[in-house]
């Protein structure tokens, strides 16, 4: 018989992340935002968000590695 498959995220925790995600986006945006070498509001504020969005994924995707990597660990520890 093949175990039950377990998920590690709750809905919980996606809101969570998704919080944590919105806050890093908008400290991202504040520091990268002034280092646009343009005099333009609009560009500045289309190239700092693009910019943020990027690192924001990726800060997403490695929370979420984590949040699954540190779930599956405690499982296989209450083993």
């Amino acid at each position: 018989m093949s175990q039950p498959v377990t998920k590690f995220t709750t809905p919980v925790s996606l809101v969570v992340d998704a919080v944590l995600v919105i806050g890093f986006f908008l400290f991202i945006y504040t520091i990268v935002s002034p280092h646009v070498p343009s005099n333009d509001k609009s560009m500045i504020m289309l190239w700092g968000a693009l910019t943020a969005a990027c690192m924001s994924g990726v800060f997403w995707l490695a929370v979420q590695m984590f949040r699954v990597v540190l779930s599956a660990q405690r499982a296989a520890n209450r083993k």
